[in-house]
């Protein structure tokens, strides 16, 4: 099944799912979203020049730093700079955005590490994207659940898909739901947007249909009573789906279903999806 076969459910579903896909796929191909991605630059004190990037890159104590050439510039929040240039330091999961001509320069914080994330339009990544294949939208995995808050955020260490690297995340609840007959859980991540959560998982078609390491759900925010709304069918693909040059999270392993979720996001044709 891929995004062109349709269910027999709500036109009107169907359509927004159709919007949300659209979306997605918009933002992942962009030209700097993460296709473009050129190479992924761990920093350290010892200042040293990038392949595809300006000036000589270090990173310390007083954070990211890059020395540029006399000829070189960046433009910074709208405003060039030359020479040395200071970005400070970066907060965990934060980042800045440089832009040298066509392309923009990532500067960023991963997994108490600094890093120069280049992304360039001509990126072959990109140009060579034809698509996610997906699931057909299907009602049915529209699942209405219920969230329960912990009495305080727990900090929930997860892995990376760069070995090694580690995120930390404070889960303020988790997502109670039953699928299939079986009573099942998630723990829940904040999300983008005020009240909303995320939630990292993966499942029994993980490895088969969908990607091995993870996927990932927005949940809009929860309903006076607690309700929310699980609709697997935009369960999405993080950048790992589609290349090495990403450092997103695993799910905790409680978020590993015990069963086949035949919705959303399938494996991308770039690691071997059809």
């Amino acid at each position: 099944m891929t995004t062109e076969a349709t269910t027999g459910g709500s036109q009107d579903f169907t359509d927004d799912w159709q919007r949300w896909y659209r979306a997605h796929e918009a933002r992942l191909a962009g030209p700097h979203g993460f296709l473009a991605i050129t190479g992924l630059h761990w920093l350290d004190d010892r200042p040293r020049r990038l392949p595809d990037a300006p000036g000589a890159w270090r990173s310390g104590r007083d954070g990211v730093v890059v020395l540029l050439d006399e000829k070189e510039e960046l433009v910074i929040g709208g405003t060039p700079v030359r020479g040395e240039y200071r970005f400070g330091v970066l907060a965990e999961r934060g980042g800045v955005d440089a832009v040298w001509g066509d392309a923009v320069i990532e500067v960023a914080r991963r997994g108490g590490h600094d890093i120069v994330r280049p992304r360039h339009p001509d990126a072959p990544l990109r140009t060579a994207f034809t698509g996610t294949p997906a699931y057909s939208p299907d009602p049915r995995w529209a699942v209405t659940g219920r969230y329960v808050p912990f009495d305080e955020p727990r900090p929930t260490t997860v892995g990376a898909a760069v070995e090694g690297l580690e995120h930390v995340y404070d889960a303020p609840g988790r997502i109670e739901f039953e699928l299939h007959g079986r009573a099942l859980s998630l723990t829940a991540f904040p999300g983008h947007g005020a009240g909303r959560l995320m939630v990292l998982f993966t499942d029994a078609t993980s490895g088969v249909t969908t990607y091995t390491a993870n996927r990932v759900l927005t949940v809009e925010p929860p309903a006076a009573d607690g309700t929310v709304v699980l609709d697997f069918n935009r369960a999405a693909n993080l950048p790992c789906a589609y290349t090495d040059l990403a450092t997103c999270p695993l799910p905790p392993a409680e978020n590993r279903l015990p069963v086949a979720i035949e919705a959303g996001l399938r494996i991308p044709r770039e690691r071997g999806g059809s």
